[in-house]
């Protein structure tokens, strides 16, 4: 199972920028998702400008319409075949990255 993920950002990442980032960064870590960073200066959250993060081709939507959450990204992967090990280090993973900007930003 191949995992793609594109993270649309401005310069310098900051926000959810450097959340989406550090999504990625797990999902490469937890399920060798193949990664890239792309730098924008077209704002559009979640779509082809910033802040957004991309799976396999496909913007992933945040539930409440503003913020992608860790439970967002698993949904977006659901369907995939994906051992319940690595989902569980994964799902560990992305919520870290989330403390840690709610941290940064209290």
């Amino acid at each position: 199972m191949k995992i793609d993920v594109r993270v649309i950002s401005q310069q310098p990442p900051g926000g959810r920028c450097q959340l989406y980032a550090d999504y990625a960064e797990a999902l490469g870590q937890c399920l060798g998702a193949e990664v890239e960073v792309v730098f924008s200066s077209e704002r559009c959250a979640h779509g082809e400008g910033f802040p957004a993060l991309w799976l396999n081709g496909q913007a992933a939507l945040p539930a409440d319409g503003v913020i992608l959450m860790p439970e967002d990204i698993l949904q977006c992967l659901h369907a995939r075949q994906i051992d319940a090990t690595a989902l569980d280090a994964l799902s560990a993973a992305l919520n870290a990255a989330l403390d840690k900007m709610l941290a940064q930003n209290a």
